[in-house]
This record gives structure tokens, C-alpha cells and sequence, in this order.
């Protein structure tokens, strides 16, 4: 497995590949790989001759006062991780590399406006602009994203579609541990007792799972939710929305398929977790 910390060094390797007539595979992360990120490796090397995995801590996507400094980081158990599923490249750079004295940068609108996007200003602004400069560096012709960030996932294909990226975006399931709690990268800020606090997201999860129906009314839904989260006495809720799958606009009754998203903080962790409803 090669490794790349220079724009100009994926760019040689991907021009040999290209005219190698090689399909190439990218799987955008922000590093401390877990299974959750090994699933989406081992499907974009099931579906192509090339895997590419970016191992970047976006700093453009972090608002002031977040985790940016404090993120976890472990690169060479990442390269291992990459290496023994079968990755061809891992790209490290430098933010000195991704941005210099930038003056352009990829927004986004409505899409962003409501969920993680009304809590966090300018989080997604920093992804769409990191993921379509990552586009372009690997000229990837797919690209993985998990579920669990599915306002991220959303956001993304329609970038794409807005800005007719050449690039098929995949979407996969949410991997979880054991216990049900969604990975993350952020679940090794937990401590013990917080960890088995943070179980309430799954909790409420499997609550909404087992009574949404057709027509129901969303704040009749938040509310069984709400009340799982606020049974355990060390999560703070940040929001429970019900939304549409075309404009995440809050939904007032559940009559088209839906998303149905928390963000939660355990301590001063904050996770997210979510669930689709198909009618």
C-alpha cells in the first residue's frame, strides 16, 4: 500500500492508473479508522481496482470552541487497517497542503439548514468544500459515505447532482458495536460509565423503529424518544427531528419516507445516530 502526502503524489499515481483503464474507489474519512470506516473500505474494493482512503482532519469543518485539537488520531494504526483490507493508497496531508490562503469554498443551502447544519454554521460549508477538492485530486469514480452522518450523505449526493461531479456516491449502512451503539470515532472520548450511558441513543432508536407508522404524528414519535433519552440522567439532548428524504424539511405528520435524526451529548461528548422509515 502506497501513501501519499502531497496532492501532486495521488495525482501521479492516479494519472498511471487512468491510463491503466483502472476504476478507482474513494473512501473520504477524517482518520482513527474503526470497523464502521473498515465497512466502507471492503465494499469500495469489492467494487473497484483501486481504493484510495483519505486520511484528513478537516480543520474547515469545526466551529469555534469544537474538538478540532482534540480530535483522536492514530495514523499508523490506520495504515494498518487500510493495508489489510486491500487498500491501494492512503492520503495524508498536511493542512498546509489541502489549503493555501484559500479564497473559494463550496456551500450549501437548504439541505444544511436544519439538523446538525442549524447547530453547527459553517460545518458543512467546510465538508462540501474538502470532499469536492478530494474529487478532484483522485478523479475517484465512486465515492463511500456511512449513514450514520446522514445529513452528510444527503448533502454530498446532492452536491454532485448541482455540480455534475463525474463521481457515483455509495452509501452505507450504519455499523454498530455489539451493544448497538453506532461507531464513531468520537466514542473513545467516553468514559466507562459514560459509555454505557450513550446506549440511550440506540435505546431511543429501536423505540422509534418499533412504533413509527404511516401518518403518525412526528412530535407524537419525538416525544416517546425524547422521553428514552431523558431516562438517563447523563445525556443532554441537542435535537430529535423527523424530516423529509428531499429537502430535510421538519415533517409534521410521517405521511412520505422519512429521516428520523438525534444528536445527543453524553458528558461533553456529542453523538449522533439515526434511522430511515420507508412508508
Amino acid at each position: 500500500m502506497k501513501t501519499a502526502k502531497t496532492v501532486m503524489e495521488v495525482r501521479s499515481y492516479v494519472k498511471t492508473w487512468k491510463a491503466e483503464g483502472k476504476t478507482i474507489g474513494l473512501v473520504p474519512t477524517m482518520g482513527f479508522l474503526h470497523q464502521g470506516h473498515g465497512s466502507l473500505i471492503k465494499k469500495a474494493v469489492e467494487e473497484n481496482d483501486i481504493v484510495i482512503v483519505s486520511d484528513f482532519v478537516n480543520p474547515i469543518q469545526f466551529g469555534p470552541g469544537e474538538d478540532l485539537e482534540s480530535y483522536p488520531r492514530d495514523f499508523e494504526a490506520d495504515k494498518k487497517l487500510c493495508e489489510r483490507l486491500g487498500a491501494d493508497l492512503i492520503f495524508h496531508p498536511e493542512p498546509e497542503e489541502m489549503y493555501d490562503k484559500p479564497c473559494t469554498a463550496v456551500d450549501m443551502t437548504v439541505l444544511s439548514d436544519g439538523l446538525c447544519g442549524s447547530k453547527r454554521p459553517g460545518h458543512f460549508r467546510g465538508v462540501c468544500t474538502v470532499v469536492s477538492k478530494l474529487f478532484n485530486i483522485t478523479k475517484a469514480d465512486r465515492a463511500y459515505f456511512g449513514q450514520k452522518d446522514a445529513q452528510q450523505l444527503f448533502i454530498i449526493k446532492k452536491m454532485v447532482a448541482d455540480l455534475n461531479f463525474d463521481i457515483e456516491i455509495v452509501g452505507c449502512p450504519i455499523i454498530r458495536e455489539e451493544d448497538g451503539l453506532a461507531m464513531s470515532s468520537r466514542n473513545s472520548y467516553l468514559s466507562e460509565e459514560e459509555r454505557k450511558a450513550a446506549l440511550c441513543l440506540y435505546k431511543a432508536v429501536k423505540r422509534g423503529m418499533e412504533i413509527i407508522t404511516k401518518n403518525m404524528p412526528a412530535a407524537t414519535l419525538i416525544e416517546a424518544m425524547t422521553a428514552v433519552i431523558e431516562n438517563e440522567p447523563m445525556a443532554r439532548i441537542d435535537y430529535i427531528s423527523v424530516v423529509d428524504l428531499e429537502e430535510l424539511k421538519e415533517l409534521k405528520s410521517i405521511d412520505k419516507p422519512a429521516l428520523v435524526a438525534m444528536a445527543v451529548y453524553i458528558g461533553k461528548t456529542r453523538l449522533i445516530d439515526n434511522f430511515l422509515y420507508e412508508l
